[in-house]
């Protein structure tokens, strides 16, 4: 389990997105980036975002630390913006904490030359775990102390807004991803990273989830199924036929056709869709 602190003051809203994470201090003496439970698409943001960082740091991609904080229903009561203090309100009890990395500049390729085994690294990554949000328009790649850190993968494994649809060999179009121009050495960085990701490692990141934010998902009888359904689709996406890396042949996100009639070829075919 990952380690629980308590929330003390709320900061900021940081209205970039639109889910609205805010800057929060803890009694820990840090400084994070909370993802509220009841933002957005809810709770299956906060496990994708669990998930995401949690395997990618384990895959020896630097991503900031994460904690689950826990909110007082009092927070919110002297927050001036009304749609603050009601998601504040709305998710009383935990939620997830990001490190605050201080200084830190967004990515830029037109002043850093990523390297090409790094760059492909994080676009087989993302392509493994269905990230359709680190393009050129919202890198999620942060520069501190000299290093490239990813952050925010909550778009992540969008599959699980309907299970029905989870499809370990989707086709994921590389061509918009903000590294893909740089990402000259995929092969390598598949064979090197689908070898470290076994069950093992895979049960390890999901038991970092709290069984709270998996709980009466449709279609499961229990946490512990929507855990096993998650490792069983990453390791047959990291272990199975590779094709699902596109450059554009079949986009994921363009809505171009479904793709071998295996369900929606994109996140938006999806959401027309209702999911079908």
């Amino acid at each position: 389990m990952l380690e629980s602190i308590a929330a003390t003051r709320y900061v900021t809203p940081l209205r970039e997105g639109g889910s609205l994470p805010g800057v929060v201090e803890a009694d820990d003496l840090g400084t994070y980036v909370v993802k509220f439970r009841e933002a957005g698409q809810g709770r299956r943001v906060l496990v994708a975002e669990i998930i995401g960082a949690e395997l990618a740091r384990r895959l020896g991609l630097r991503t900031p630390d994460l904690k689950l904080i826990d909110l007082d229903p009092q927070l919110g009561v002297r927050e001036p913006d009304e749609e603050v203090q009601d998601l504040l309100k709305a998710s009383t009890g935990r939620n997830l904490a990001i490190d605050f990395l201080p200084g830190a500049l967004g990515f830029e390729p037109l002043t850093w030359l990523p390297d090409p085994v790094f760059a492909s690294r994080v676009v087989w990554f993302d392509g493994l775990i269905h990230n359709v949000d680190r393009s050129w328009r919202n890198p999620n790649l942060l520069v501190w102390h000299r290093d490239i850190w990813l952050i925010d993968h909550g778009a992540a494994l969008w599959f699980h807004h309907n299970w029905k649809t989870a499809d370990p060999q989707r086709p994921f179009d590389a061509s918009d991803h903000v590294l893909a121009p740089f990402a000259t050495k995929l092969d390598a960085a598949a064979a090197e990273l689908s070898a470290k990701i076994t069950p093992e490692l895979l049960e390890r990141v999901t038991a970092l989830v709290p069984d709270e934010w998996l709980e009466g998902e449709a279609g499961f009888g229990s946490a512990r199924a929507v855990r096993d359904a998650y490792v069983d689709h990453l390791l047959r996406r990291a272990h199975g036929p590779r094709e699902w890396l596109t450059s554009g042949a079949e986009p994921e996100r363009r809505g171009q056709g479904r793709g071998h009639g295996r369900g929606p070829g994109s996140v938006g075919e999806f959401w027309r869709g209702g999911g079908r």
